[in-house]
């Protein structure tokens, strides 16, 4: 079976193809115009590939009830909070999003966004949205996968908390509305999430099992699990971005600031080409070290006639004389000529 391909705005994502990556603004833009235009600018700088914003409203997401399950109280950062005063402070104002798209494409970044129901995509659509992202927690959302589906962009899908079966049902919904391209991203849905559940073994499992490109949305802190995802065949890296960790909000705890950021796209970079491809054999820079291996030498004076043995040849580097593999063969024969110590030992040589 050939390699999975997924594209988004005519860029190829899959093996063989660059990584992709996405610098998420998501609640770090803190509801301030000027700081979303620079996340995007510190994205573009940090070389990502595109820039993703979330596009919803507190009442799209949840009811303003202050009592019961609607206070986070599970032991997560924001224990203590209500979810609609939450997602009031993290929303982005629907009206920033298309003067941020012009900027995205201005800076050479593509651009996109996760929609939350079916208002929000209609908003995206407007807008010419070139594909769309899925969050870990909507990935249950049947009816608004299928609103997504119907639209015929690629869908990228976090597959954060869900059983396998969960995530079969979300991609049949997806793949029988029609012929929207599916991603899945390996995703932990703590925040932070600790490196030492996000079990990146899984992210082979899922192409396999699913036949589609795979990445890693990432929340751990610090730059080590994507590029260790990238390795075991990741095309897509998704972290968030923010200008300071200082500054409070939602995201800050497990988001990467620019100069850390420019350092993951750099390792991720590494990553990919140390990957290559399958070679046995000399590259082309080891062509310089083939003379350096281990070949039989002369290493103490001979006389013509006197037999060869342990004492008097050694493989040793370089590799000017005869293959190691001769060795056995060697002694059983004598010298045909005298022969000085530190003489390549060459057929010629013996008698």
């Amino acid at each position: 079976m050939a390699d999975p391909i997924f594209g988004i705005g005519g860029r190829s994502i899959g093996a063989g193809h660059p990584v992709y990556v996405v610098a998420e603004v998501s609640a770090n833009h803190h509801q301030d115009l000027d700081t979303a235009r620079a996340l995007v600018r510190a994205a573009a700088e940090a070389g990502a590939d595109a820039v993703k914003f979330q596009t919803y409203t507190p009442d799209t997401l949840t009811l303003d009830i202050r009592t019961g399950p609607f206070r986070i109280e599970q032991g997560t950062i924001w224990d203590g909070a209500v979810l609609h005063d939450l997602y009031k402070q993290a929303q982005m104002p629907w009206e920033w999003h298309q003067e941020l798209a012009v900027l995205a494409s201005e800076l050479g970044l593509q651009w996109f966004s996760t929609p939350f129901d079916a208002t929000a995509v209609a908003h995206l659509e407007a807008l010419s949205a070139p594909a769309y992202k899925i969050a870990s927690f909507e990935l249950v959302d049947i009816p608004l996968l299928q609103v997504v589906a119907r639209t015929g962009k690629p869908i990228v899908l976090s597959t954060g908390m869900a059983a396998l079966e969960e995530i079969d049902e979300a991609v049949r919904a997806i793949r029988e509305i029609g012929a929207s391209p599916v991603a899945l991203l390996r995703t932990n849905s703590a925040y932070p999430a600790p490196p030492g559940e996000m079990d990146l073994r899984t992210i082979p499992r899922l192409g396999r099992r699913f036949g589609v490109v795979v990445g890693i949305s990432d929340h751990t802190p610090g730059i080590a699990v994507p590029v260790a995802a990238v390795a075991v065949g990741a095309c897509i890296v998704e972290k968030h971005l923010t200008l300071s960790r200082a500054v409070p909000g939602p995201d800050a705890a497990f988001s990467l600031e620019p100069p850390e950021f420019s350092a993951m796209v750099a390792a991720v970079r590494v990553a990919e080409q140390a990957l290559g491809g399958v070679r046995f054999g000399p590259s082309c820079h080891e062509q310089a070290s083939l003379p350096f291996r281990r070949s039989l030498f002369v290493v103490c004076d001979m006389a013509a006639g006197e037999p060869f043995t342990l004492e008097n040849v050694r493989s040793i580097r370089p590799a000017s004389g005869l293959h190691p593999r001769h060795l056995p063969e060697i002694l059983e024969r004598r010298a045909g000529r005298a022969i000085p110590r530190g003489t390549p030992l060459t057929w010629d040589l013996v008698e």
